[in-house]
Order: structure tokens, then C-alpha cells, then sequence
């Protein structure tokens, strides 16, 4: 029997030209920020605590900008990212206000359809996102005049065409991607440049972090987001927080 094991996706080192990048970057990243807390005070920043909320997190926290943050804990989280949150709160000295799923409809979607109804369909698995992560947003943002994701062109072909300001035509309401056109490479000089609190999972192969039971990680050369929804096509991987 083979004893080979596949080689997993690694934090990428940070090169001296990636180094060079980031003040020019950093810069830009702090103007658009100033420029939504100026345009909409209260903004919210929806955070799920991936490396590149984590930047933005840190460079909202270092400008003392009046933009909320928040995140979803969906009731199927890592415990490596629920101490994030605790670092987080630590780090920054600021509450992340948390929002969960309606208790009674996770239950009763669990009791109808089976803990791992998730992998028997597309539809079964967007209403369980639906669930656990839209409508919490929705709470979270109800009151909101604008809110601030970590999204990135790079990440998949299902987000190759972002842009920094968006209208979200559901709510009503602006929406904001600040690190939209950052590499890769470039958030994580970041948070290597400024000590960033990450989760523990990036240290165990896994490039992007959903929820535990949709979430694996991936091998070295992989798309970043390969692990997420693995078992669907890749032009279905997004919860529809984003659509």
C-alpha cells in the first residue's frame, strides 16, 4: 500500500518585491476606507474572519474608523476559528458583534433533511448557507447604510469581475470590496508585515475556511478555493452572500 501523502497548500512566503509593494497598497487600502467612513458612517464591515478581513480588520482598527465590525458564527465553525474571534477581540481591544443563526430553524432544517444534507444537493446546501449565514447577515446589516467584505478578483473565477464599489440591489443598500484587486501575495505580506492574528487552519493546509463540515484542505497548486463545496461544480462554490 502507498505511503504517499499529497503535498498541501502552504501560507505563501513573503518576497522582498511583495514587501516593496506594500506601503503603495496599504495607502490605497487606507484612502478607500476613510473614503466609505466618510461617505457612510456606521458602515459594517462583515467579517468571516479570513486573512483578508483580518487585514481590513487591522487597518480599521489602526485608523479608529466608525466602521462596525461584525461576523457570523454559523453554529458549524472550526474550533480554530472560534478562537480567532477571541484573539481578535483581544488583539484589538474592540467586540466583534457576533450573529447567529435562528436556533429553531437550524433544528428543524437538521430534523427534516439530516445532518449532512448539505452534500446531497446544491439546493439543500444554499438553504442550509441560507440559514446559517444569509439570514444572520441580513440581521446583522438591517440597519446598515453600507458594508465592507474581504472579497478579491483572484480568488475564483466566480469573482473575476469585482469591483471596489458595488450597489447591493437586495438590500438596498452599498457595498464595498477594498482589497478587491490585492494578489494573494499582498494580503499576506500584510499580515505578516503588521503581526495579524490569523486562524490556526492556514497553518494545516486550508487557503480558505468556511464552515467545518463544507470546508477541507487543499493540495499545493490547487485553486485557493478548491476546498470550499468541494464536491459541486465550481461554478456553484459561493453561499449567496455575495450573489
Amino acid at each position: 500500500m502507498s505511503s504517499f501523502r499529497p503535498q498541501l497548500w502552504r501560507i505563501p512566503e513573503v518576497a522582498d518585491a511583495d514587501r516593496l509593494r506594500l506601503p503603495e497598497l496599504t495607502a490605497a487600502l487606507h484612502a478607500r476606507l476613510q473614503e466609505i467612513a466618510a461617505r457612510f458612517p456606521q458602515a459594517v464591515l462583515a467579517s468571516s474572519l479570513a486573512v483578508e478581513d483580518m487585514v481590513i480588520t487591522d487597518a480599521v482598527c489602526r485608523l479608529k474608523l466608525p466602521i462596525r465590525i461584525i461576523t457570523l458564527h454559523t453554529g458549524k465553525l472550526n474550533p480554530e476559528t472560534e478562537a480567532l474571534i477571541a484573539a481578535t477581540h483581544a488583539r484589538y481591544q474592540t467586540e466583534l458583534a457576533v450573529f447567529h443563526p435562528i436556533a429553531a430553524d437550524a433544528e428543524a432544517f437538521e430534523q427534516t433533511y439530516g445532518a449532512a444534507a448539505m452534500y446531497e444537493s446544491v439546493e439543500l446546501r444554499r438553504r442550509c448557507c441560507h440559514i446559517r449565514k444569509i439570514e444572520p447577515l441580513n440581521r446583522a446589516l438591517a440597519d446598515a447604510p453600507a458594508w465592507l467584505t474581504g472579497q478579491r478578483r483572484s480568488q475564483s473565477d466566480t469573482r473575476s469581475e469585482l469591483a471596489f464599489e458595488e450597489q447591493d440591489g437586495a438590500r438596498g443598500i452599498a457595498k464595498f470590496n477594498p482589497i478587491f484587486d490585492w494578489e494573494e501575495a499582498d494580503v499576506w505580506a500584510y499580515a505578516a508585515e503588521h503581526d495579524v492574528p490569523l486562524n490556526d487552519l492556514y497553518r494545516q493546509g486550508y487557503p480558505s475556511i468556511g464552515c467545518e463540515p463544507c470546508t477541507r484542505p487543499v493540495k499545493a497548486g490547487e485553486n485557493i478555493r478548491a476546498g470550499r463545496w468541494w464536491w459541486e461544480s465550481k461554478d456553484s462554490k459561493e453561499c449567496g452572500l455575495h450573489k
